[in-house]
């Protein structure tokens, strides 16, 4: 199996190709010094796990509300648990929020190199509007963006990956054709090996424990090659490209 077998990339952006949870901490950055004057000191991993999980839930329970709208009530949750008084402008704006989370460095460049050889696909957790402003940062046009605005439901859903399958069969791509790229084992790995697609991981957080931004996944999922970055992707497909294959 080697990285020159496939035609198309699946991406998730955020915390693939997007620093969401520097995004986060940022954009929630005016809670959590309320929430420290009250005396609530929080970790920057248990600022992340209690957006995780209060996310995850509204996405199962409310999966056509977008992404920019299902923000601001992950806040208002975040203000609750912290024992924090919030206005509804705050929340809305946290909401606005994602149009300023920064573009990991190495994902222009690497996205622009990989668009040389590859059809590149969004399948991400976000809605349209705020995607643009994220798609911007990245420098590149993408040959098809699914959002769960588009589809109505977030990942993990299977009907997400069923939806990205189906889409990209109208161009005449199979399942066969996609590695799908990503961070987060929850999100993505656990529901691509469902549909036995092809995985590359993009592990952002190697120097970090536990899983940030993303619930625990349980039993890790199989993926078929594994980088440290967007760069090192690069690297290996560089590598292959020479015949040297990947790890």
């Amino acid at each position: 199996m080697l990285l020159t077998d496939y035609k198309v990339l699946t991406f998730d952006c955020y915390g693939t190709l997007i620093d969401w949870e520097s995004g986060m901490i940022e954009g929630l950055s005016e809670l959590t010094a309320k929430a420290a004057k009250a005396g609530v000191e929080l970790t920057r991993d248990q600022i992340l796990q209690a957006h995780a999980k209060h996310e995850s839930t509204l996405q199962r329970y409310t999966p056509a509300k977008r992404y920019c709208d299902l923000l601001p009530v992950v806040y208002k949750r975040l203000a609750e648990e912290w024992g924090v008084a919030v206005s509804v402008d705050e929340c809305e704006n946290y909401g606005r929020s994602v149009r300023n989370w920064p573009a990991f460095p190495d994902s222009p460049g690497a996205l622009q190199y990989l668009k040389k050889y590859y059809k590149l696909v969004i399948l991400s957790n976000i809605d349209n509007r705020s995607f643009s402003f994220s798609n911007e940062k990245l420098q590149v046009e993408f040959d098809a963006i699914y959002t769960a605005e588009d589809i109505g439901s977030y990942k993990p859903s299977p009907r997400n990956f069923e939806y990205m399958l189906e889409t990209l069969d109208d161009i005449g791509m199979t399942a066969k054709d996609v590695l799908h790229t990503a961070e987060s084992l929850f999100h993505d790995h656990k529901p691509a090996n469902d549909f036995n697609l092809a995985s590359c991981w993009i592990y952002r957080r190697h120097a970090q424990e536990g899983f940030g931004a993303t619930m625990d996944p349980g039993d890790k999922p199989k993926t078929d090659f594994c980088f440290n970055s967007m760069a090192d992707l690069v690297k290996a497909h560089q590598e292959a490209l020479r015949g040297g294959g990947e790890d």
